[in-house]
């Protein structure tokens, strides 16, 4: 078990052999290469223990639990997740709650975390499970990729930690780390370059906690240098919330939850001095599950499925 700390910053004797470690596979010996894996899983195992993070998420195997964790954590920093997680499964301790609990609930709960979205996708994974799978989230990262809101690496995750499978998957932590170990040289790396090292140094006796401690090699990495993801071939900078489309839409929906109903024209002087125009931020917000027409005026839907399209 770590020790844990909360920057994730090691000191600099830890640091001098963290930070400045760069690897190489390209050699084609078998031996030469079993050498370094065991090189970087040492390394990586060794600053975990020092300096690994103490998260709730990580308490539990609970595959539910993992999974409220997993969404929570796509494009939302670990601090604020680490403080709305526990309200969250505190209002819905199960499938079964967040299945049985209205949108309108659920979407007040998740105020704070942005991306609604996601909210939404929990509650349809919830209906799913229990209508389709007698309650139980399947174990397969290909079969969890069919629900919504769970893409490649959110699958791979939850079936690392919630079923300890040698699953193989990239989150930007990972990647950080792959990146500043083995391509410090390259200008531009892509993730089809990075996952066959995944796999490769993958420690298949305890996978679980060999990807807490590759994320949390990350993080330090994220705080100590200049952030490696940014040779990533798919690297884009985080637009501003200020002024944007996301904020907008946010509104919309905290006044939706705090008025109840509101009409176009509301909808509209929310939208005053901004370049977005009401009826199109209505028609994505319906899209998404988030609200439903109800007369004249708008609400949040019922369900996430009883919105329909337009």
């Amino acid at each position: 078990m770590p020790r844990g700390g909360a920057d994730l910053i090691p000191g600099e004797q830890s640091g001098a052999i963290a930070f400045g470690s760069h690897l190489s596979l390209d050699r084609p010996g078998a031996g030469e290469r079993a050498a370094v894996v065991d090189r970087f899983r040492g390394l990586v195992y060794r600053i975990y223990r020092d300096f690994g993070r103490d998260l709730p998420w990580r308490r539990t195997c609970d595959p539910y639990e993992i999974l409220v964790s997993e969404v929570m954590l796509q494009q939302t920093q670990v601090g604020r997740v680490a403080q709305k997680y526990p309200e969250f499964l505190r209002a819905f301790p199960s499938f079964h709650d967040l299945y049985e609990a209205p949108l309108s609930d659920v979407l007040k709960v998740w105020q704070g975390m942005g991306y609604t979205r996601r909210a939404v996708a929990l509650k349809r994974i919830a209906e799913r499970v229990i209508r389709d799978y007698d309650g139980r989230l399947p174990r397969s990262p290909e079969h969890l990729q069919t629900f919504p809101g769970i893409g490649a690496a959110t699958a791979g995750a939850i079936c690392a930690y919630a079923y300890n499978l040698p699953t193989v998957f990239i989150e930007t932590n990972i990647r950080r780390v792959f990146i500043h170990t083995f391509f410090g040289e390259h200008e531009t790396v892509s993730d089809k370059q990075i996952l066959p090292l995944v796999e490769e140094t993958l420690d298949h006796s305890q996978p679980r906690v060999w990807y807490y401690a590759l994320t949390d090699y990350g993080a330090a990495l994220g705080r100590r240098l200049e952030n490696p993801n940014r040779k990533s071939a798919g690297y884009r900078r985080q637009g501003r919330f200020e002024g944007s489309k996301r904020q907008i839409r946010s509104t919309i929906v905290r006044e939706l939850l705090a008025r109840g109903a509101l009409t176009l024209g509301d909808i509209d002087q929310l939208c005053s001095g901004t370049p977005f125009e009401g009826g199109s931020i209505l028609r994505e917000l319906q899209r998404d599950g988030l609200v439903q027409p109800l007369g004249d005026q708008w609400c949040v839907a019922f369900t996430p499925d009883s919105a329909g399209t337009v």
